[in-house]
């Protein structure tokens, strides 16, 4: 995709949604980071259900340790992976205690340290908690990226690396908010909206949708 078409392409997602957020609920940086782990394999939907309970009563490291493991996989048992993510969350907070005072660290190499987060997780809480150009690649970013032809590559690593490349600084604060809602809503995995779509202009798979409905 050439220079031209990605400005074409984030100034029509800005214009659509000026203001983008993530569609997890949290009121806190650690809650933010509690959430975008548990939402590994789960919906948002699945996830705010979830912790709209379990941060009432553990809505801090301390008390979140407090709670337990037990305690902890009875609230978030409806998500997927729930024993794992429960001892991931207990053993997160225990290290912030231990090696952060409690708060959650302004750093990718720190972030990642923290079982259950990886690196989209450690890119979403840079970017939305801390508001650093960074660009967190999930699923729909990953494939409206490949799908559009503004970036590919045969990893979320590689994907991300091209993203960075290609989108203009002035676009990366809300870059992959708008590529996630727009791989959520209108570039969906199966049977996209491509009709829909305000950027299909500049889509490298729109010409091959419009001919050919059974194209992939």
């Amino acid at each position: 995709m050439n220079p031209a078409d990605v400005e074409f392409l984030f100034t029509t997602l800005r214009a659509a949604n000026p203001h983008p957020r993530s569609e997890l609920e949290y009121s806190s940086v650690f809650e933010l980071l509690a959430a975008v782990l548990l939402s590994a394999q789960a919906t948002d939907v699945s996830v705010n259900k979830a912790t709209r309970r379990l941060f009432t009563q553990a809505p801090t490291p301390r008390a979140m340790l407090a709670l337990g493991v037990d305690a902890i996989g009875e609230h978030i048992r409806t998500i997927g992976l729930y024993r794992n993510k429960a001892r991931h969350l207990l053993a997160t907070s225990a290290i912030l205690i231990e090696k952060f005072a409690g708060e959650v660290p302004r750093d990718r190499a720190a972030l990642q340290t923290l079982p259950g987060v990886g690196r989209k997780t450690a890119n979403v809480v840079l970017n939305v908690a801390f508001g650093e150009p960074t660009l967190a690649v999930d699923t729909h970013v990953f494939r409206v990226a490949h799908r559009t032809g503004l970036a590919s590559g045969p990893t979320p690593e590689a994907v991300e690396e091209q993203l960075l490349a290609v989108v203009p600084r002035a676009f990366l604060g809300d870059a992959h908010h708008w590529l996630i809602l727009h791989g959520r809503y209108i570039c969906t995995a199966r049977n996209p909206h491509c009709s829909a779509c305000a950027i299909s202009r500049v889509c490298a798979a729109y010409p091959l949708r419009a001919s050919s409905p059974r194209a992939a």
